[in-house]
Protein backbone atom coordinates (compact mmCIF):
# COMPACT_ATOMS: atom_id res chain seq x y z
CA UNK A 1 0.00 0.00 0.00
CA UNK A 2 1.14 3.56 -0.67
CA UNK A 3 0.71 6.58 1.59
CA UNK A 4 -0.13 9.61 -0.52
CA UNK A 5 -0.82 13.30 0.03
CA UNK A 6 -3.09 14.58 -2.74
CA UNK A 7 -3.54 18.23 -3.67
CA UNK A 8 -7.12 19.42 -3.76
CA UNK A 9 -9.31 22.50 -3.87
CA UNK A 10 -11.94 23.64 -1.35
CA UNK A 11 -15.48 22.77 -2.39
CA UNK A 12 -18.15 25.37 -1.64
CA UNK A 13 -21.32 24.49 0.19
CA UNK A 14 -19.93 21.91 2.58
CA UNK A 15 -21.39 23.43 5.75
CA UNK A 16 -22.62 20.70 8.09
CA UNK A 17 -25.71 21.11 10.23
CA UNK A 18 -26.70 19.52 13.52
CA UNK A 19 -27.03 16.17 11.73
CA UNK A 20 -23.77 16.41 9.80
CA UNK A 21 -23.33 17.07 6.12
CA UNK A 22 -26.08 15.77 3.82
CA UNK A 23 -26.01 15.96 0.06
CA UNK A 24 -27.17 14.00 -2.93
CA UNK A 25 -25.30 10.70 -3.15
CA UNK A 26 -23.79 11.64 -6.49
CA UNK A 27 -22.33 14.79 -4.92
CA UNK A 28 -20.52 12.72 -2.30
CA UNK A 29 -19.36 10.37 -5.05
CA UNK A 30 -17.89 13.27 -7.03
CA UNK A 31 -14.14 13.88 -7.27
CA UNK A 32 -12.59 14.57 -3.87
CA UNK A 33 -15.85 15.69 -2.22
CA UNK A 34 -15.96 12.98 0.47
CA UNK A 35 -12.19 13.15 0.87
CA UNK A 36 -12.18 16.92 1.44
CA UNK A 37 -14.86 16.75 4.11
CA UNK A 38 -13.31 13.78 5.92
CA UNK A 39 -9.87 15.43 5.87
CA UNK A 40 -11.47 18.54 7.35
CA UNK A 41 -12.82 16.42 10.20
CA UNK A 42 -9.45 14.80 10.85
CA UNK A 43 -7.66 18.16 10.72
CA UNK A 44 -10.01 19.68 13.29
CA UNK A 45 -10.08 16.74 15.73
CA UNK A 46 -6.36 16.00 15.21
CA UNK A 47 -6.68 12.30 14.44
CA UNK A 48 -3.11 11.23 15.18
CA UNK A 49 -2.96 8.58 17.91
CA UNK A 50 -6.74 8.51 18.43
CA UNK A 51 -9.41 5.81 18.27
CA UNK A 52 -12.66 6.16 16.35
CA UNK A 53 -15.84 4.22 15.63
CA UNK A 54 -17.04 3.94 12.02
CA UNK A 55 -20.29 2.68 10.58
CA UNK A 56 -23.40 3.62 8.67
CA UNK A 57 -26.93 2.63 7.77
CA UNK A 58 -26.01 0.59 4.69
CA UNK A 59 -27.38 3.02 2.14
CA UNK A 60 -25.87 3.27 -1.35
CA UNK A 61 -22.17 4.29 -1.26
CA UNK A 62 -21.87 3.28 2.42
CA UNK A 63 -19.42 0.46 1.59
CA UNK A 64 -17.17 2.54 -0.66
CA UNK A 65 -17.17 5.55 1.65
CA UNK A 66 -16.13 3.32 4.57
CA UNK A 67 -13.03 2.14 2.70
CA UNK A 68 -12.05 5.73 1.88
CA UNK A 69 -12.54 6.88 5.48
CA UNK A 70 -10.51 3.97 6.85
CA UNK A 71 -7.59 4.64 4.50
CA UNK A 72 -7.70 8.34 5.35
CA UNK A 73 -7.81 7.60 9.09
CA UNK A 74 -4.69 5.48 8.75
CA UNK A 75 -2.95 8.15 6.67
CA UNK A 76 -3.77 10.77 9.30
CA UNK A 77 -2.17 8.69 12.04
CA UNK A 78 -5.22 7.27 13.82
CA UNK A 79 -4.27 4.40 16.13
CA UNK A 80 -7.44 2.33 15.87
CA UNK A 81 -10.85 2.24 14.22
CA UNK A 82 -13.72 0.04 15.43
CA UNK A 83 -16.02 -0.63 12.49
CA UNK A 84 -19.29 -2.53 12.26
CA UNK A 85 -19.24 -5.65 10.10
CA UNK A 86 -19.85 -4.66 6.46
CA UNK A 87 -19.53 -1.04 7.68
CA UNK A 88 -23.00 -1.28 9.26
CA UNK A 89 -23.94 0.40 12.53
CA UNK A 90 -27.16 2.05 13.59
CA UNK A 91 -26.65 5.56 14.94
CA UNK A 92 -27.59 4.51 18.51
CA UNK A 93 -25.32 1.45 18.31
CA UNK A 94 -22.45 3.66 17.15
CA UNK A 95 -23.06 6.04 20.06
CA UNK A 96 -22.97 3.09 22.44
CA UNK A 97 -19.71 1.75 20.99
CA UNK A 98 -18.08 5.18 21.32
CA UNK A 99 -19.02 5.29 25.01
CA UNK A 100 -18.40 1.61 25.75
CA UNK A 101 -14.90 1.68 24.28
CA UNK A 102 -14.09 5.20 25.48
CA UNK A 103 -13.03 6.23 21.98
CA UNK A 104 -12.25 9.74 20.81
CA UNK A 105 -15.41 9.90 18.70
CA UNK A 106 -16.89 8.35 15.61
CA UNK A 107 -17.79 8.96 11.99
CA UNK A 108 -21.33 8.00 11.02
CA UNK A 109 -22.46 7.56 7.42
CA UNK A 110 -26.15 8.25 7.02
CA UNK A 111 -28.73 10.72 5.82
CA UNK A 112 -31.11 9.54 8.55
CA UNK A 113 -34.68 9.25 7.25
CA UNK A 114 -33.92 10.58 3.75
CA UNK A 115 -34.30 8.21 0.76
CA UNK A 116 -31.25 6.25 -0.37
CA UNK A 117 -29.83 4.97 -3.68
CA UNK A 118 -27.68 6.54 -6.39
CA UNK A 119 -30.31 9.25 -6.86
CA UNK A 120 -31.03 9.52 -3.15
CA UNK A 121 -29.12 11.12 -0.29
CA UNK A 122 -25.94 10.43 1.63
CA UNK A 123 -24.44 12.00 4.72
CA UNK A 124 -21.44 12.05 7.04
CA UNK A 125 -21.31 13.34 10.60
CA UNK A 126 -18.82 13.35 13.43
CA UNK A 127 -19.81 12.34 16.96
CA UNK A 128 -17.60 13.35 19.87
CA UNK A 129 -16.27 11.24 22.74
CA UNK A 130 -19.53 11.46 24.71
CA UNK A 131 -21.23 9.58 21.85
CA UNK A 132 -23.32 12.54 20.75
CA UNK A 133 -23.34 14.85 17.73
CA UNK A 134 -20.49 17.33 17.57
CA UNK A 135 -21.32 20.71 19.16
CA UNK A 136 -21.66 23.79 17.00
CA UNK A 137 -18.11 24.97 17.72
CA UNK A 138 -16.75 21.75 16.21
CA UNK A 139 -19.04 21.72 13.17
CA UNK A 140 -18.22 25.36 12.47
CA UNK A 141 -14.50 24.57 12.69
CA UNK A 142 -14.93 21.65 10.27
CA UNK A 143 -16.77 23.91 7.86
CA UNK A 144 -14.13 26.61 8.14
CA UNK A 145 -11.41 24.06 7.44
CA UNK A 146 -13.28 22.75 4.38
CA UNK A 147 -13.23 26.25 2.85
CA UNK A 148 -9.44 26.45 2.94
CA UNK A 149 -8.26 22.86 2.59
CA UNK A 150 -5.51 22.28 0.04
CA UNK A 151 -4.61 18.59 0.45
CA UNK A 152 -5.73 15.31 1.95
CA UNK A 153 -3.87 12.19 3.08
CA UNK A 154 -4.81 8.62 2.11
CA UNK A 155 -3.40 5.12 1.91
CA UNK A 156 -3.94 3.68 -1.55
CA UNK A 157 -4.19 -0.07 -2.04
CA UNK A 158 -6.43 -3.08 -1.56
CA UNK A 159 -9.71 -2.81 0.35
CA UNK A 160 -10.04 -4.34 3.78
CA UNK A 161 -12.42 -7.28 4.16
CA UNK A 162 -15.10 -5.74 6.36
CA UNK A 163 -17.24 -8.87 6.22
CA UNK A 164 -14.71 -10.71 8.41
CA UNK A 165 -14.92 -9.97 12.12
CA UNK A 166 -11.66 -9.61 13.98
CA UNK A 167 -8.50 -7.52 13.87
CA UNK A 168 -6.79 -6.29 10.70
CA UNK A 169 -4.09 -3.72 10.08
CA UNK A 170 -3.93 -0.79 7.71
CA UNK A 171 -0.48 0.73 7.78
CA UNK A 172 0.20 1.33 11.47
CA UNK A 173 -3.52 1.52 12.30
CA UNK A 174 -5.52 -1.31 13.87
CA UNK A 175 -8.97 -2.00 12.43
CA UNK A 176 -11.33 -4.05 14.62
CA UNK A 177 -14.39 -5.34 12.75
CA UNK A 178 -17.14 -6.09 15.28
CA UNK A 179 -20.64 -7.51 15.35
CA UNK A 180 -22.82 -4.39 14.90
CA UNK A 181 -25.69 -5.81 16.99
CA UNK A 182 -24.21 -7.70 19.95
CA UNK A 183 -23.11 -4.89 22.28
CA UNK A 184 -26.26 -2.85 21.64
CA UNK A 185 -28.54 -5.85 22.26
CA UNK A 186 -26.71 -6.58 25.51
CA UNK A 187 -27.27 -3.00 26.63
CA UNK A 188 -31.01 -3.24 25.93
CA UNK A 189 -31.19 -6.44 27.98
CA UNK A 190 -29.68 -4.62 30.95
CA UNK A 191 -32.08 -1.69 30.67
CA UNK A 192 -35.41 -3.47 30.34
CA UNK A 193 -37.44 -6.23 32.00
CA UNK A 194 -36.85 -8.87 29.34
CA UNK A 195 -38.53 -11.67 31.37
CA UNK A 196 -41.76 -9.63 31.56
CA UNK A 197 -41.66 -8.88 27.83
CA UNK A 198 -40.97 -12.55 27.03
CA UNK A 199 -43.99 -13.49 29.11
CA UNK A 200 -46.05 -10.93 27.19
CA UNK A 201 -45.19 -12.52 23.87
CA UNK A 202 -45.59 -16.04 25.28
CA UNK A 203 -49.12 -15.10 26.31
CA UNK A 204 -50.15 -14.43 22.71
CA UNK A 205 -49.31 -10.74 22.38
CA UNK A 206 -48.66 -9.91 18.72
CA UNK A 207 -46.53 -7.18 17.27
CA UNK A 208 -45.54 -5.84 13.87
CA UNK A 209 -42.17 -4.07 13.55
CA UNK A 210 -41.47 -2.37 10.20
CA UNK A 211 -37.74 -1.76 9.80
CA UNK A 212 -38.35 -0.21 6.36
CA UNK A 213 -35.42 -2.12 4.74
CA UNK A 214 -33.12 0.04 6.85
CA UNK A 215 -30.49 -0.54 9.48
CA UNK A 216 -32.62 -1.67 12.44
CA UNK A 217 -33.74 -4.89 10.74
CA UNK A 218 -30.92 -7.07 12.16
CA UNK A 219 -31.20 -5.39 15.57
CA UNK A 220 -34.97 -5.88 15.75
CA UNK A 221 -34.80 -9.52 14.63
CA UNK A 222 -32.11 -10.34 17.21
CA UNK A 223 -33.83 -8.56 20.09
CA UNK A 224 -37.54 -9.05 19.39
CA UNK A 225 -37.59 -12.47 17.76
CA UNK A 226 -34.43 -14.20 19.03
CA UNK A 227 -34.16 -12.84 22.57
CA UNK A 228 -37.74 -11.92 23.46
CA UNK A 229 -39.59 -14.69 21.68
CA UNK A 230 -41.79 -12.69 19.30
CA UNK A 231 -43.06 -14.85 16.47
CA UNK A 232 -40.83 -15.29 13.44
CA UNK A 233 -41.82 -12.69 10.87
CA UNK A 234 -42.74 -10.10 13.51
CA UNK A 235 -40.10 -7.87 11.94
CA UNK A 236 -40.92 -6.99 8.34
CA UNK A 237 -38.68 -5.27 5.79
CA UNK A 238 -35.85 -6.56 7.96
CA UNK A 239 -33.00 -6.65 5.42
CA UNK A 240 -31.08 -3.38 5.01
CA UNK A 241 -30.94 -2.45 1.32
CA UNK A 242 -28.85 0.25 -0.39
CA UNK A 243 -31.99 1.99 -1.68
CA UNK A 244 -34.24 0.84 1.20
CA UNK A 245 -36.15 -1.22 -1.34
CA UNK A 246 -37.59 1.97 -2.77
CA UNK A 247 -39.15 2.89 0.57
CA UNK A 248 -38.83 6.29 2.17
CA UNK A 249 -37.37 5.25 5.55
CA UNK A 250 -39.19 7.88 7.60
CA UNK A 251 -41.37 6.28 10.31
CA UNK A 252 -44.54 8.33 10.14
CA UNK A 253 -48.14 7.51 9.17
CA UNK A 254 -47.53 8.59 5.56
CA UNK A 255 -44.39 6.60 4.74
CA UNK A 256 -45.23 3.65 7.00
CA UNK A 257 -48.69 3.38 5.42
CA UNK A 258 -48.65 -0.41 5.16
CA UNK A 259 -48.16 -0.68 8.91
CA UNK A 260 -50.87 1.88 9.59
CA UNK A 261 -53.29 0.06 7.29
CA UNK A 262 -52.66 -3.19 9.15
CA UNK A 263 -53.03 -1.65 12.60
CA UNK A 264 -56.29 0.12 11.68
CA UNK A 265 -57.83 -2.70 9.64
CA UNK A 266 -61.28 -3.71 10.93
CA UNK A 267 -61.42 -7.17 12.51
CA UNK A 268 -62.94 -10.08 10.62
CA UNK A 269 -63.45 -13.74 11.38
CA UNK A 270 -60.03 -14.43 9.85
CA UNK A 271 -58.07 -11.33 10.86
CA UNK A 272 -57.31 -9.19 13.86
CA UNK A 273 -54.73 -6.41 13.84
CA UNK A 274 -51.59 -6.90 15.93
CA UNK A 275 -51.67 -5.56 19.47
CA UNK A 276 -48.72 -3.25 18.89
CA UNK A 277 -46.95 -1.74 15.90
CA UNK A 278 -43.72 0.16 15.46
CA UNK A 279 -41.43 1.44 12.73
CA UNK A 280 -37.92 2.87 12.60
CA UNK A 281 -35.98 5.01 10.15
CA UNK A 282 -32.89 4.77 7.95
CA UNK A 283 -30.25 4.89 10.68
CA UNK A 284 -32.34 3.60 13.56
CA UNK A 285 -32.62 6.70 15.72
CA UNK A 286 -36.32 7.47 15.13
CA UNK A 287 -39.47 5.53 15.93
CA UNK A 288 -43.19 5.46 15.38
CA UNK A 289 -45.52 3.73 17.83
CA UNK A 290 -49.07 2.66 17.05
CA UNK A 291 -51.59 0.49 18.88
CA UNK A 292 -54.50 -1.43 17.48
CA UNK A 293 -56.68 1.33 16.10
CA UNK A 294 -54.73 4.17 17.75
CA UNK A 295 -51.77 6.24 16.59
CA UNK A 296 -49.46 7.67 19.28
CA UNK A 297 -47.90 11.02 18.42
CA UNK A 298 -44.19 11.44 19.24
CA UNK A 299 -45.06 14.09 21.84
CA UNK A 300 -47.58 11.82 23.58
CA UNK A 301 -45.15 8.91 23.38
CA UNK A 302 -42.46 10.91 25.20
CA UNK A 303 -44.97 11.89 27.90
CA UNK A 304 -46.17 8.30 28.41
CA UNK A 305 -42.59 7.00 28.59
CA UNK A 306 -41.71 9.62 31.20
CA UNK A 307 -44.80 8.84 33.28
CA UNK A 308 -44.11 5.09 33.26
CA UNK A 309 -40.33 4.80 32.97
CA UNK A 310 -40.01 3.50 36.52
CA UNK A 311 -41.52 0.20 35.32
CA UNK A 312 -38.22 -0.56 33.57
CA UNK A 313 -35.25 -1.65 35.73
CA UNK A 314 -32.94 1.07 34.40
CA UNK A 315 -35.29 3.83 35.58
CA UNK A 316 -36.76 2.23 38.69
CA UNK A 317 -35.14 4.87 40.91
CA UNK A 318 -36.92 7.67 39.04
CA UNK A 319 -35.84 10.34 36.58
CA UNK A 320 -33.47 13.24 37.18
CA UNK A 321 -35.49 15.36 34.75
CA UNK A 322 -36.89 15.45 31.24
CA UNK A 323 -36.24 17.60 28.21
CA UNK A 324 -38.02 18.27 24.94
CA UNK A 325 -37.30 20.29 21.86
CA UNK A 326 -39.25 23.53 21.68
CA UNK A 327 -41.56 22.39 18.83
CA UNK A 328 -42.52 19.25 20.81
CA UNK A 329 -45.77 19.52 22.73
CA UNK A 330 -45.78 20.39 26.42
CA UNK A 331 -47.35 17.04 27.35
CA UNK A 332 -44.13 15.84 28.99
CA UNK A 333 -43.91 19.09 30.98
CA UNK A 334 -47.20 18.21 32.68
CA UNK A 335 -45.80 14.80 33.62
CA UNK A 336 -42.64 16.38 35.03
CA UNK A 337 -44.64 18.87 37.08
CA UNK A 338 -46.76 16.08 38.54
CA UNK A 339 -43.62 14.07 39.38
CA UNK A 340 -41.82 17.06 40.85
CA UNK A 341 -38.82 16.82 38.53
CA UNK A 342 -37.11 19.37 36.28
CA UNK A 343 -38.15 19.88 32.67
CA UNK A 344 -36.27 21.74 29.94
CA UNK A 345 -37.25 23.21 26.59
CA UNK A 346 -34.36 23.23 24.10
CA UNK A 347 -33.80 24.02 20.43
CA UNK A 348 -34.13 21.16 17.97
CA UNK A 349 -30.93 19.10 17.90
CA UNK A 350 -29.77 16.21 20.05
CA UNK A 351 -26.56 17.97 21.09
CA UNK A 352 -28.61 20.20 23.42
CA UNK A 353 -29.95 17.13 25.22
CA UNK A 354 -26.42 15.72 25.41
CA UNK A 355 -25.25 18.70 27.46
CA UNK A 356 -28.11 18.24 29.92
CA UNK A 357 -27.54 14.49 30.20
CA UNK A 358 -23.78 14.87 30.66
CA UNK A 359 -24.52 17.29 33.50
CA UNK A 360 -26.94 14.82 35.12
CA UNK A 361 -29.90 17.17 34.74
CA UNK A 362 -32.16 14.92 32.63
CA UNK A 363 -32.72 11.21 32.08
CA UNK A 364 -35.32 11.15 29.27
CA UNK A 365 -35.63 13.46 26.30
CA UNK A 366 -37.37 13.69 22.96
CA UNK A 367 -38.30 15.74 19.97
CA UNK A 368 -41.42 15.90 17.86
CA UNK A 369 -39.72 14.43 14.77
CA UNK A 370 -40.11 10.88 16.09
CA UNK A 371 -36.92 10.94 18.15
CA UNK A 372 -36.82 9.74 21.77
CA UNK A 373 -33.98 8.68 24.03
CA UNK A 374 -32.40 8.58 27.46
CA UNK A 375 -29.03 8.95 29.12
CA UNK A 376 -28.01 5.40 28.12
CA UNK A 377 -26.69 7.04 24.92
CA UNK A 378 -26.17 10.50 23.50
CA UNK A 379 -28.35 9.92 20.43
CA UNK A 380 -32.04 9.33 19.99
CA UNK A 381 -32.79 5.62 19.88
CA UNK A 382 -35.71 4.12 18.00
CA UNK A 383 -35.54 0.53 19.28
CA UNK A 384 -34.99 1.72 22.84
CA UNK A 385 -38.32 3.59 22.68
CA UNK A 386 -40.09 0.53 21.26
CA UNK A 387 -38.67 -1.68 24.02
CA UNK A 388 -39.67 0.77 26.74
CA UNK A 389 -43.20 0.75 25.36
CA UNK A 390 -43.19 -3.07 25.42
CA UNK A 391 -41.89 -3.00 29.00
CA UNK A 392 -44.74 -0.66 29.99
CA UNK A 393 -47.41 -2.74 28.25
CA UNK A 394 -46.07 -5.92 29.85
CA UNK A 395 -46.01 -4.47 33.36
CA UNK A 396 -49.33 -2.61 33.13
CA UNK A 397 -51.22 -5.41 31.40
CA UNK A 398 -53.07 -2.91 29.22
CA UNK A 399 -53.44 -2.15 25.54
CA UNK A 400 -51.95 0.95 23.95
CA UNK A 401 -55.42 2.51 23.77
CA UNK A 402 -56.01 1.87 27.47
CA UNK A 403 -52.63 3.32 28.43
CA UNK A 404 -53.35 6.46 26.41
CA UNK A 405 -56.86 6.85 27.85
CA UNK A 406 -55.51 6.59 31.39
CA UNK A 407 -52.73 9.07 30.60
CA UNK A 408 -55.09 11.69 29.17
CA UNK A 409 -57.54 11.24 32.04
CA UNK A 410 -54.75 11.96 34.51
CA UNK A 411 -52.79 14.70 32.73
CA UNK A 412 -55.19 16.08 30.12
CA UNK A 413 -54.49 15.96 26.42
CA UNK A 414 -52.16 18.15 24.37
CA UNK A 415 -53.67 17.93 20.90
CA UNK A 416 -50.71 18.21 18.59
CA UNK A 417 -49.81 17.93 14.92
CA UNK A 418 -47.00 18.77 12.51
CA UNK A 419 -47.72 19.90 8.95
CA UNK A 420 -44.83 19.62 6.48
CA UNK A 421 -44.71 21.59 3.23
CA UNK A 422 -41.88 19.93 1.30
CA UNK A 423 -39.69 21.03 -1.59
CA UNK A 424 -40.53 24.74 -1.36
CA UNK A 425 -38.18 27.03 -3.31
CA UNK A 426 -35.70 28.21 -0.72
CA UNK A 427 -36.07 31.89 -1.60
CA UNK A 428 -39.86 31.76 -1.09
CA UNK A 429 -39.52 29.93 2.22
CA UNK A 430 -36.92 32.41 3.48
CA UNK A 431 -39.07 35.35 2.38
CA UNK A 432 -42.04 34.00 4.31
CA UNK A 433 -39.93 33.49 7.42
CA UNK A 434 -38.40 36.97 7.15
CA UNK A 435 -41.83 38.57 6.91
CA UNK A 436 -43.17 36.59 9.84
CA UNK A 437 -40.05 37.29 11.90
CA UNK A 438 -40.61 40.98 11.39
CA UNK A 439 -44.16 40.72 12.74
CA UNK A 440 -43.86 38.53 15.83
CA UNK A 441 -42.61 41.21 18.20
CA UNK A 442 -45.79 43.25 17.81
CA UNK A 443 -48.38 40.48 17.93
CA UNK A 444 -49.11 40.35 21.68
CA UNK A 445 -52.64 41.56 22.37
CA UNK A 446 -53.86 41.05 18.80
CA UNK A 447 -56.55 38.59 17.76
CA UNK A 448 -56.01 36.14 14.91
CA UNK A 449 -58.98 34.06 13.78
CA UNK A 450 -60.62 34.93 17.09
CA UNK A 451 -57.66 33.77 19.18
CA UNK A 452 -55.93 36.32 21.43
CA UNK A 453 -52.14 36.34 21.16
CA UNK A 454 -50.49 36.27 24.59
CA UNK A 455 -46.88 36.18 23.38
CA UNK A 456 -44.85 35.74 20.21
CA UNK A 457 -41.10 35.47 19.63
CA UNK A 458 -38.19 33.91 17.79
CA UNK A 459 -37.12 31.24 20.27
CA UNK A 460 -33.70 31.66 21.90
CA UNK A 461 -32.08 29.27 24.34
CA UNK A 462 -29.41 29.87 26.96
CA UNK A 463 -27.83 26.51 27.71
CA UNK A 464 -27.90 26.03 31.51
CA UNK A 465 -24.74 23.92 31.32
CA UNK A 466 -22.29 25.91 29.20
CA UNK A 467 -24.10 29.25 28.92
CA UNK A 468 -24.05 29.23 25.10
CA UNK A 469 -26.98 31.17 23.65
CA UNK A 470 -28.68 29.81 20.52
CA UNK A 471 -30.91 32.30 18.72
CA UNK A 472 -33.35 32.08 15.84
CA UNK A 473 -34.57 28.59 16.72
CA UNK A 474 -38.15 28.92 15.52
CA UNK A 475 -40.98 31.44 15.37
CA UNK A 476 -43.71 30.76 17.89
CA UNK A 477 -47.07 32.37 18.58
CA UNK A 478 -48.75 31.56 21.90
CA UNK A 479 -52.41 32.30 22.57
CA UNK A 480 -54.01 33.20 25.87
CA UNK A 481 -55.57 29.75 26.32
CA UNK A 482 -52.15 28.09 25.97
CA UNK A 483 -52.65 27.03 22.35
CA UNK A 484 -49.73 27.81 20.07
CA UNK A 485 -48.13 27.30 16.70
CA UNK A 486 -44.47 27.21 15.71
CA UNK A 487 -42.94 27.75 12.28
CA UNK A 488 -39.48 26.49 11.31
CA UNK A 489 -37.52 25.59 8.21
CA UNK A 490 -36.02 22.13 8.35
CA UNK A 491 -32.38 21.45 7.56
CA UNK A 492 -32.73 17.70 6.98
CA UNK A 493 -33.51 17.67 3.28
CA UNK A 494 -31.30 18.10 0.22
CA UNK A 495 -33.77 19.69 -2.22
CA UNK A 496 -35.47 23.02 -1.65
CA UNK A 497 -36.77 23.80 1.83
CA UNK A 498 -39.22 22.03 4.08
CA UNK A 499 -41.56 24.32 6.00
CA UNK A 500 -42.68 22.75 9.27
CA UNK A 501 -45.77 24.06 11.03
CA UNK A 502 -46.30 22.75 14.57
CA UNK A 503 -49.71 23.09 16.20
CA UNK A 504 -50.81 22.51 19.78
CA UNK A 505 -53.91 22.98 21.93
CA UNK A 506 -54.56 21.62 25.42
CA UNK A 507 -57.74 19.99 26.70
CA UNK A 508 -57.84 19.47 30.47
CA UNK A 509 -60.68 16.94 30.44
CA UNK A 510 -62.72 15.10 31.41
CA UNK A 511 -64.58 16.22 28.28
CA UNK A 512 -62.95 16.75 24.90
CA UNK A 513 -60.27 14.08 25.17
CA UNK A 514 -61.34 11.97 22.18
CA UNK A 515 -61.54 14.47 19.34
CA UNK A 516 -59.85 14.11 15.97
CA UNK A 517 -56.61 16.10 16.39
CA UNK A 518 -57.04 18.06 13.15
CA UNK A 519 -60.55 19.07 14.21
CA UNK A 520 -59.37 20.05 17.70
CA UNK A 521 -56.59 22.13 16.16
CA UNK A 522 -58.66 23.71 13.37
CA UNK A 523 -58.75 27.26 14.88
CA UNK A 524 -54.98 27.23 15.42
CA UNK A 525 -54.34 25.91 11.90
CA UNK A 526 -56.43 28.70 10.42
CA UNK A 527 -54.69 31.35 12.53
CA UNK A 528 -51.26 30.11 11.45
CA UNK A 529 -52.15 30.14 7.75
CA UNK A 530 -53.62 33.63 8.02
CA UNK A 531 -50.67 35.12 9.87
CA UNK A 532 -47.86 33.47 7.87
CA UNK A 533 -49.68 33.65 4.50
CA UNK A 534 -48.49 30.14 3.72
CA UNK A 535 -50.57 29.88 0.56
CA UNK A 536 -49.31 33.23 -0.70
CA UNK A 537 -45.66 32.33 -0.29
CA UNK A 538 -45.73 28.62 -1.13
CA UNK A 539 -48.72 28.33 -3.44
CA UNK A 540 -50.07 25.53 -1.26
CA UNK A 541 -53.19 25.35 0.86
CA UNK A 542 -52.46 21.88 2.26
CA UNK A 543 -49.32 20.20 3.62
CA UNK A 544 -47.58 17.28 1.97
CA UNK A 545 -47.28 15.32 5.23
CA UNK A 546 -49.43 15.49 8.35
CA UNK A 547 -48.25 13.77 11.53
Amino acid sequence: MTLRTIQTQPIAGQKPGTSGLRKKTRVFMGPQYLENFVQSIFDVVQAAGKTFVLGGDGRYFNDRAAQVILRMAAANGAARVIVGRDAILSTPAASHLIRLNKTDGGILMSASHNPGGPDGDFGVKFNTANGGPAPEAVTEAIYARSTEIGQYHIWEGQDLDLSRMGRQELGDMVVDVVDPVADYAALMERLFDFPAIRALFAGGFRMRMDSMNAVTGPYAVEILENRLGAAAGTVVNATPLPDFGGLHPDPNPIWAKALMDEMFAPPTAAFAAPDFGAASDGDGDRNMVVGRGIYVSPSDSLAVLAANAQLAPAYAQGLAGVARSMPTSAAVDRVAQAMGIAHFETPTGWKFFGNLMDAGKVTLCGEESFGTGSDHLREKDGLWAVLLWLNILARRGQSVAEVMADHWARFGRNYYSRHDFEGIPADRAEAMMARLRGRVSGLAGQKINGLLVAAADDFAYADPVDGVVSKGQGLRVIFDDGARFVVRLSGTGTEGATLRLYLERYAAGPEGLDLDPQMALAPVIRAAHLLADIAGFTGRESPDVVT
